[in-house]
């Protein structure tokens, strides 16, 4: 599991190796929390190496979109979403919380 930030001139990706549950879920909170309290608000989750993502996964990212729009200051947005990620995305009806792009130039040039 590794997760890597990379700093853009209006954004910051952040990417993530492996599956995100109970174990790794808090690692990840930790590093997009770092970048919201550093006052970094504009953020591009990369997933195109994520393999799982549990419910920990989900609430993260959750927690992380929340903190990052008050006061309408910025967004989490999702990138490569693999396929059985996306569906279950959809299953729990959370496909509308976030913006998803195919691919990662789309999601930083969002901003």
């Amino acid at each position: 599991m590794a997760i890597t930030t990379t700093a853009y001139k209006r954004c910051q990706v952040v990417a993530m190796d492996g599956r995100i549950d109970s174990a790794t879920g808090d690692d990840l909170h930790k590093s997009l929390m770092a970048l919201v309290d550093s006052g970094q608000y504009k953020i591009v989750f990369d997933m195109t190496n994520v393999e799982f993502m549990s419910s920990k996964g989900w609430w993260v990212l959750i927690e992380t979109q929340k903190a990052c729009r008050r006061y309408n200051r910025g967004e989490l947005v999702l990138a490569n979403v693999p396929a059985r990620i996306l569906s279950s995305l959809d299953l729990v009806g959370m496909s509308n919380y976030f913006k998803i792009f195919e691919d990662t130039v789309a999601a930083v040039g969002h901003f």
